[in-house]
């Protein structure tokens, strides 16, 4: 199973919109007869890529993969009837398959005979597909609030400057974090004020060949020649000031699970008041302004008793002397 995870982790796989699967052929002497990961949207699923890497010794042998064959068809055939039609004896499985479309693989297998063990290393295998997983679950994606803010917690100067309050380390970061995400999220205003690009960009500022969708909501018209309306990636005015209803149109609608959410302080304000943030990720920059915009807005907190209270689960120092920042990766606790 170690090695179905390593193959569903490689990196130049895709995070969306399919989870990443990986699977390993073994005959009975446990030697590895062939593999194979699901490399993207339309391209054969790991079960088949590892049929086909194995051939006839796939026969009789054990399919170790990390996700629960599927048990449809989409853009490609059942993962399940083809384990069965190529006489593999025993499947081991890590994850059960939370997409309601997809599972059932485990039954369709146990029917047709075949030897099934499921969860083992579930929790590794979840791990891999997170946002994906959590999204199936939940019925909206998950939504990380990335922000930047000065030690005095001030996000931009009292002129409206905010350039730059993160250093160059800490914003490569921040597109490797992007490009991890299927969707980019902030309000109109930060559109109207900072007219921002949201692509996700390399050491040379040049865009990724991928990119997130690019997402405006609010109910205010966008200027005509907005950064965010280019054709370097796709966009989307969704016109709501609502948190869950974005959330559950993304969902629904448009397939979306890892929602980054970039906006002002307003609109982290109405995800965090909803309880629609899942994840905090916060460059601190060492420098003080002593007065300007907060990094949020009003919670509606009026005592210390009543704060937000986050966990902390990473904290990463980026750069160094002038360049460096802090990076704090954070948890609600109500998540």
């Amino acid at each position: 199973m170690q090695r179905a995870l390593h193959l569903a982790a490689t990196p130049d796989v895709p995070h969306h919109p399919n989870p990443r699967v990986g699977c390993v052929l073994l005959d009975d002497d446990g030697r590895t007869v062939g593999e194979g990961h699901h490399r993207g949207a339309g391209t054969p699923h790991a079960e088949v890529a590892a049929l086909a890497d194995a051939g006839e010794a796939a026969r009789g042998a054990t399919a170790v993969v990390t996700l629960e064959p599927c048990n449809h068809t989409g853009r490609t055939g059942p993962c399940a009837q083809a384990l069965i039609e190529a006489g593999v004896r025993r499947v081991v499985v890590a994850q059960r398959d939370p997409n309601p479309v997809a599972a059932g693989g485990v039954a369709t297998l146990e029917a047709a005979g075949i030897e099934v063990e499921a969860g083992l290393r579930a929790a590794e295998a979840r791990a891999l597909n997170a946002s994906w997983t959590f999204a199936h679950e939940r019925g909206r994606p998950y939504v990380t609030w990335k922000f930047a803010a000065t030690l005095d917690g001030r996000s931009a100067a009292a002129d409206g400057t905010s350039r730059w309050v993160s250093s160059r380390p800490a914003r490569l970061d921040t597109h490797r974090l992007r490009a991890a995400c299927d969707t980019m999220l902030v309000g109109t205003n930060t559109v109207a004020v900072d007219d921002p690009r949201l692509t996700v960009r390399d050491e040379q500022d040049q865009p990724l060949a991928t990119q997130p969708l690019r997402v405006v909501m609010g109910e205010r018209d966008l200027p005509a020649d907005s950064a965010i309306l280019d054709d370097a990636a796709p966009s989307l005015h969704l016109r709501t000031r609502d948190p869950l209803v974005a959330l559950q149109t993304l969902r629904r609608d448009h397939d979306r699970h890892h929602v980054f959410l970039e906006g002002g302080p307003t609109l982290a304000a109405a995800f965090l008041r909803a309880g629609l943030v899942d994840e905090v990720v916060t460059y601190v920059a060492p420098m003080l302004l002593g007065t300007g915009r907060n990094a949020v807005g009003d919670l509606g907190i009026t005592t210390i008793a009543d704060a937000r209270h986050l966990y902390l689960r990473d904290a990463t120092v980026l750069g160094s002397g002038a360049e460096a920042n802090v990076r704090l990766t954070m948890t609600p606790e109500e998540t």
